[in-house]
């Protein structure tokens, strides 16, 4: 998966793969919600990660990669070819967009790994989980900053905060955390907001 010249992984990242990036991927498994969940959407797949490993050894669950860049989409098509999972479908847009029509309220968990901060995953993940469902973020060090934000937004995503758990260690793990997010009603009137709001103005930081 991770061998391919196309992948949208650097060069150490390549090395360092088996011990860091599928280790950090599997230790999703460890979240009761997501290992039960049937329908995941993993949002910025980018490398697939953690979507395609969790998927390849999920194959009793349907996995939806939401990645909205073009060269990231063929290089995830052509990784699941390769892996041969039936139970994986690239979905190229962006996931403002797809939570607005088809994966509106669809899904049992969402995943997200390193793209951006919990308030601004969080509302991506809002409108696309189904009431009860859970956003599964992995992390690194514990963030105040963060938590504190993700607290403020919570009621306007319809999201609470449930548990943060430190992965367990394997290399390179370096202190990294996961934190578990469960949908508690129907997604708010305005969600999704247009494609970038989310990250520009996230509704849980201060305003100064």
């Amino acid at each position: 998966m991770l061998a391919e010249p196309r992948a949208p992984v650097s060069h150490s990242s390549v090395r360092g793969a088996r011990e860091v990036h599928v280790a950090d991927s599997l230790s999703g498994l460890e979240i009761e919600p997501l290992s039960a969940a049937g329908l995941v959407a993993d949002l910025g797949s980018g490398a697939g990660l953690p979507g395609l490993v969790l998927a390849a050894c999920r194959p009793d669950a349907h996995f939806d990669l939401v990645e909205s860049v073009g060269r990231k989409c063929e290089f995830l098509r052509d990784a699941v070819a390769r892996m041969s999972l039936g139970n994986v479908a690239v979905v190229c847009r962006r996931s403002e967009e797809w939570a607005a029509g088809e994966g509106r309220e669809a899904y049992d968990a969402v995943t997200v790994r390193a793209v951006g901060p919990l308030a601004t995953v969080a509302e991506l993940a809002s409108p696309l989980l189904r009431e009860g469902g859970v956003l599964v973020a992995w992390k690194g060090a514990r963030s105040e900053e963060e938590e504190a934000d993700v607290a403020r937004a919570a009621s306007r995503l319809a999201l609470e905060p449930v548990e943060v758990r430190a992965v367990r260690p394997y290399p390179g793990s370096r202190g990294r955390h996961i934190h578990l997010l469960r949908k508690n009603g129907p997604t708010p009137n305005g969600l999704p907001r247009r494609p970038g709001m989310a990250a520009k103005r996230p509704f849980g930081p201060e305003q100064h």
